[in-house]
């Protein structure tokens, strides 16, 4: 007889369970043991070394028990009928029913007033980067929209600074850039000997 058909042959005991030890698994199951204590007792017994997965697999191969406990039930459970849902509540219901709750949920934002711009009196060349030429003021104009293309101002450059005279004062502020005073730390000539 070929493999394949003695394998067919056998109902479903695995090789490497002895008949022995499965007919101890089935006592063991009988007498309302646990799958630990079942393995334990088998292990006692014919000194082996199965554990409690390998019994409930064991178990389950034999069709002694599902995933309960020896000595529970194996009946099916009746799974009670569900009821139907209530159809979902429309926004402007739930609105009315949390409106009290609203004001914690939702935050409330004061409007402020914007503050004012500043603005120079400058009338700027609105000259492309590729325009701008080493001492113009580099003051952006535009840009704001989207595709919107940006110019400078292009007048001339007030000292070191990037900008114009009116740009200058625009960007430091209403107060007076301050100036730095000169350390009163008093300095050491050292000559070279």
């Amino acid at each position: 007889m070929p493999r394949a058909a003695a394998r067919a042959g056998k109902s479903m005991e695995s090789t490497n369970w002895p008949p022995a030890h499965s007919d101890a698994l089935r006592k063991y199951f009988a007498l309302g043991m646990s799958y630990a204590e079942i393995a334990r007792a088998i292990n006692a017994e014919f000194n082996t070394s199965y554990s409690r997965c390998a019994a409930i697999g064991r178990a389950r191969r034999l069709g002694l028990g599902t995933a309960c406990r020896p000595g529970e039930t194996t009946t099916p459970i009746s799974i009670p009928a569900l009821t139907p849902r209530a159809q979902p509540q429309s926004l402007h219901k739930l609105g009315e029913r949390y409106k009290a709750m609203a004001k914690w949920l939702v935050p409330f934002f004061e409007r402020v007033e914007a503050p004012k711009l500043r603005c120079v009196d400058a009338d700027p060349l609105h000259l492309s980067l590729l325009a701008l030429e080493s001492g113009d003021c580099r003051y952006p104009y535009g840009g704001d929209g989207e595709g919107e293309a940006i110019t400078f101002c292009g007048r001339p450059k007030y000292g070191s600074s990037s900008y114009c005279a009116a740009h200058f004062h625009l960007t430091r502020g209403p107060d007076p850039v301050p100036q730095r005073p000169a350390s009163a730390a008093a300095l050491r000539v050292v000559e070279a000997a």
